[in-house]
C-alpha cells in the first residue's frame, strides 16, 4: 500500500486563499478564460505537425532511405511536444472546459504510446499530491540506477549517476511503450489507487491494448510493409524514443530535482509541517521564465510552480500569473525557486545528481560544522 500523510489546514498567511484571489482577479478583470486560446490551437496543429509531417514524407518515400532515420529524429522532438504541450493540459482538464474535448486531447498520449490512465494516477494524483515525498512521488522513487531523492536507497554505483543519467534518460519513453504501462496498470490495481480514483480496470486494459497495438502498427509495421527498409524503421523508432525520453525526462527533473526544492519522507514527516500550497513551493522551481522559446516548446513547464498551484488552468497563462505568485510567496515569506536560465537548471540538475549519488558522511558532516 501507498504511505498516505496529511497536509497542514492552517496557512497563517492566507498565502493560498489570497493567491487565488488576485489570480482569479487576474482573470476577471481581463475578461480571459482559464483554458485554451488561439495560441493554443495554434501550437497543437503545430505540434501534431512536427511529428505527422515527417512520419508522412517516410511514408511517401519521396527522400533517399537514409532521410527516415532523420524523419524519425523529428518525430521524437514532435512526440516530445506533443506531450508537453497538449497532452499534459488536457489530462489536468485545463485545454477546455469541456470534458470531452480534454478527453479527446487527452488520448494524443495513446496516440503516441503512452497511457493516460497510467498517467493520470502517476502525475495528477501522486505527482501533484505528493510531489517529492519519498515512496509516495513516483517521479523520485528508487529506479535501479538513479537515487532521485535523498531519502533513496543509496548504492555504490549511484556515485556516478551524474554522469550516465542522460543515457537512462533516453530509454524513459521506450520502457512506457514496452512494458512500463502494463506493470502500472497491475500495481495501480494491486494497491487499490485504480478503483480509489474510479477507474474501470478491464476498459482500460481494453484501450491500453488496443492503443499499443495501433501505435505499433503505424510507427513499425506500416512503414515496413509500405517497403521502408526494417533498419530504417527499428533504428529511427528507437532514435525517436532517445530522445523523446531525454527531453521529456530532463524537463520534469528541472522542476524538482535541482538544488532549491526540498524533499520529504513520511516515515520521518508523518503529519506535514504545511499546507499543500505551501509543499508546492517548498518542493518545486521555476526556469528559463524569459525564454520564449523555452516557453512555448515544453508547454510552460518551465513555469512549473505556477503549474503546480494551479494545474487546471492552461499553461499558456502561466507566464502572465507568475508575477502575481512570485510576489504572493515573497510577500509571505515563502521561497519561489527559480533558476534564470535553461543552463543553470541543467547544471543544477546534475549537481544535485551528483549530490545524492555521493552524501556527505556523518563525520565529514561534524568536521564541516566545526570548521564553519
Amino acid at each position: 500500500m501507498i504511505p498516505t500523510v496529511k497536509f497542514a489546514s492552517k496557512d497563517p498567511e492566507n498565502f493560498y486563499r489570497t493567491l487565488r484571489k488576485r489570480v482569479n482577479g487576474y482573470f476577471k478583470d481581463n475578461g480571459i478564460d482559464k483554458t485554451a486560446n488561439t495560441h493554443m490551437y495554434v501550437k497543437t496543429v503545430a505540434m501534431l505537425a512536427i511529428y505527422f509531417v515527417p512520419y508522412a514524407l517516410m511514408l511517401a518515400q519521396v527522400f533517399p532511405a537514409w532521410v527516415g532515420i532523420l524523419l524519425y529524429c523529428v518525430m521524437g522532438f514532435g512526440m516530445a511536444g506533443i506531450g508537453f504541450s497538449i497532452m499534459h493540459d488536457a489530462n489536468h482538464g485545463s485545454y477546455s472546459s469541456k470534458k470531452w474535448v480534454n478527453d479527446f486531447w487527452g488520448y494524443t498520449l495513446n496516440l503516441v504510446g503512452g497511457s493516460i490512465f497510467t498517467w493520470r494516477i502517476q502525475h495528477n494524483v501522486l505527482h501533484h499530491s505528493y510531489t517529492n515525498i519519498y515512496e509516495m512521488d513516483e517521479d523520485i522513487e528508487d529506479k535501479p540506477f538513479l537515487r532521485l531523492s535523498p531519502h533513496g536507497k543509496l548504492k555504490p554505483h549511484h556515485r556516478f549517476q551524474h554522469i550516465y543519467a542522460v543515457l537512462l534518460y533516453g530509454l524513459a519513453t521506450i520502457t512506457w511503450v514496452l512494458t512500463k504501462d502494463f506493470e502500472q496498470w497491475k500495481d495501480y490495481k494491486n494497491n487499490g489507487m485504480a478503483e480509489k480514483n474510479g477507474f474501470n480496470l478491464r476498459k482500460e486494459m481494453f484501450i491500453l491494448i488496443i492503443s499499443r497495438a495501433v501505435y505499433y502498427f503505424y510507427v513499425l509495421a506500416l512503414p515496413m510493409m509500405l517497403g521502408v527498409p526494417v533498419g530504417i524503421v527499428i533504428g529511427g523508432f528507437l532514435l525517436m524514443h532517445l530522445i523523446a525520453g531525454i527531453y521529456i525526462t530532463v524537463i520534469f527533473q528541472l522542476a524538482h530535482v535541482v538544488e532549491g526544492p526540498e524533499h520529504f519522507t513520511p516515515v520521518t514527516t508523518g503529519d506535514m509541517e504545511n499546507t499543500w500550497a505551501i509543499h508546492q513551493l517548498k518542493t518545486t522551481a521555476d526556469f528559463a521564465p524569459k525564454n520564449r522559446f523555452i516557453t512555448w516548446y515544453v508547454g510552460g513547464l518551465n513555469f512549473q510552480i505556477e503549474h503546480h498551484l494551479f494545474p487546471n488552468i492552461c499553461h499558456v497563462h502561466y507566464k502572465h500569473i507568475a508575477k502575481i505568485v512570485k510576489e504572493t510567496a515573497e510577500e509571505c515569506g515563502l521561497p519561489y525557486h527559480l533558476h534564470p536560465k535553461l543552463g543553470q537548471a541543467v547544471a543544477s540538475h546534475f549537481r544535485t545528481l551528483k549530490a545524492f549519488g555521493n552524501p556527505v558522511s556523518e563525520p565529514e558532516k561534524e568536521r564541516e560544522a566545526v570548521a564553519a
